[in-house]
């Protein structure tokens, strides 16, 4: 009978447990509402887009490739495309005070009328990656436009933000525009490669001067479909921050000899071992900082059961996290990330290499530095044999993290919805590196963004064959800017 009677206890309280546990699960449900802001119309200006898009045509003419030996680039294309700009846009080159910063570095300053607001600060690049000529549609330094395209390398990264940005200044001054808070229009010229001579240098100059703007803005994120599962509209993604980047280079040596007597290592094989235990032994995951706020902004937009799981974070973790790893974009977003990139052993094929060297690119998480990765790296290996240095290449720590609550957010939300009514926007972090990285302390609001529509197969374009941008995407970049700028400095 006492038996009889635990089992009884035992199926109430597991009956009680089960309709608390769906009580507080569909309260968070029905309580985990949207955070998209609501906009009446869609904002659009008069702008002539043919001519705009003969004017990004004529800036991907130029061949302003970037590389780590200056020894190696052009700098006469980035002469001609600074001469372009001037002629291009007039009415901004007589208006704004322009200072010229290590040669081809750009600092454009319009003043406003109220010295006691802080300025705000735009940001875009110059220089492009290397577009070899096989495989294009259409020539990468053609500027070609066909199909309702603007095609060539820099379409997308960085020239259609760099003339974006100039044709919102030519329009705002021919339309009587006066701002009220200055805007400072910067264009770095080596980013592709770190950025240490172009941004860092106009970071330095405006460290000099003391000047703390309001928020700054640069590229980073973009609008994307089908990346997010169970969000049906396109999603602008606006980065809060971006990771850090640490090269670390792999070295083992040996006596070499002949490979028809190999030892039962050689150091080609150390550093694969060394390799594979990374490898095998990836950072944890985060759901903290922008990757938690991606889901408390994207959750409310998804089908059932998707919101359902999102809004219960506390008990669906684990299966979140296992759901988000099993896509390289969003595995990225919740840990820092290993990436072996390079490998050097012996030039011959019978020859043991005396010195074998591998590179391994880690891209920080915030709360991760470069010090305590190289330390985990060290740990992980753990093989006397295997030295472990950084690689001379541009590295930094992950960015500060900047809030969604700062008015620089909120205005810039406000403003991405009302050119693009169709997409939802959420905060997340940069998975590649920016110009910003050298304007930490300036501001504590960075964000970065540009309104470019990248779906599917558009995302093998950066960096890779057949850069482009739809006429009508350009149209809504212009009137992005356009519209920023109104509700910063109006």
């Amino acid at each position: 009978m006492k038996r009889k009677k635990a089992w009884i206890v035992a199926v109430i309280c597991i009956a009680a447990i089960i309709v608390i546990l769906a009580t507080v699960i569909a309260i968070k449900t029905a309580t985990f509402t949207s955070k998209q802001l609501t906009v009446d119309q869609k904002v659009s200006y008069p702008i002539d887009l043919d001519k705009a898009a003969g004017r990004l045509s004529g800036a991907l003419k130029f061949r302003t490739i970037s590389s780590i030996d200056p020894s190696q680039v052009d700098y006469t294309q980035f002469a001609g495309l600074q001469d372009y700009i001037g002629k291009s846009f007039p009415l901004t080159d007589s208006t704004f005070e322009k200072k010229v910063i290590n040669n081809y570095g750009l600092l454009y300053i319009w003043k406003g009328s109220d010295s006691l607001k802080s300025p705000v600060l735009l940001l875009a690049h110059q220089d492009v990656v290397p577009a070899p000529v096989e495989g294009w549609k259409h020539q990468p330094f053609s500027g070609d436009i066909d199909e309702g395209f603007v095609w060539g390398r820099g379409a997308i990264d960085d020239k259609g933000s760099l003339m974006s940005i100039l044709e919102m200044t030519e329009y705002l001054i021919k339309d009587g525009f006066k701002p009220s808070r200055s805007i400072y229009i910067a264009f770095g010229f080596d980013e592709e490669v770190g950025g240490r001579e172009g941004a860092a240098r106009i970071a330095g100059y405006l460290k000099q001067q003391g000047i703390q703007f309001e928020a700054i803005y640069d590229e980073g994120m973009f609008v994307t479909q089908g990346e997010v599962p169970a969000v049906k509209p396109p999603v602008a993604l606006i980065a809060v921050a971006e990771k850090g980047y640490l090269s670390l280079q792999l070295v083992a040596e040996s006596a070499g000899g002949a490979s028809s007597m190999p030892p039962d290592q050689t150091t080609v094989g150390i550093l694969a071992a060394a390799i594979d235990k990374l490898q095998n032994n990836r950072f944890p995951t985060r759901m903290t900082g922008p990757a938690a706020d991606l889901f408390e902004y994207l959750g409310p937009e998804m089908s059932f059961p998707y919101k359902m799981v999102f809004a219960n974070m506390w008990l669906f973790g684990p299966l979140i996290e296992s759901e988000l790893t099993s896509s390289p974009g969003t595995n990225a977003a919740i840990r820092t990330t290993i990436a072996p990139t390079m490998f050097e052993g012996s030039e011959r094929d019978n020859v043991l290499p005396a010195r074998a060297t591998a590179v391994v690119n880690f891209r920080l998480l915030p709360g991760d530095t470069m010090q305590s990765v190289t330390e985990r790296v060290r740990t992980v290996i753990n093989d006397p044999r295997v030295k472990i240095e950084p690689a001379p290449v541009f590295a930094n720590d992950p960015s500060p993290v900047s809030s969604t609550d700062a008015w620089g957010f909120k205005i810039l939300n406000r403003t991405v919805r009302e050119v693009m009514p169709d997409v939802v926007v959420a905060p997340m972090i940069s998975l590649g590196g920016t110009d910003c990285i050298h304007y930490i302390g300036l501001s504590p609001n960075i964000y970065r963004f540009l309104p470019e529509r990248l779906y599917g197969e558009d995302l093998n374009m950066l960096h890779g064959m057949n850069e482009r941008i739809s006429i009508t995407n350009y149209g809504e970049m212009i009137n992005y800017y356009i519209l920023l700028v109104s509700y910063l400095c109006g």
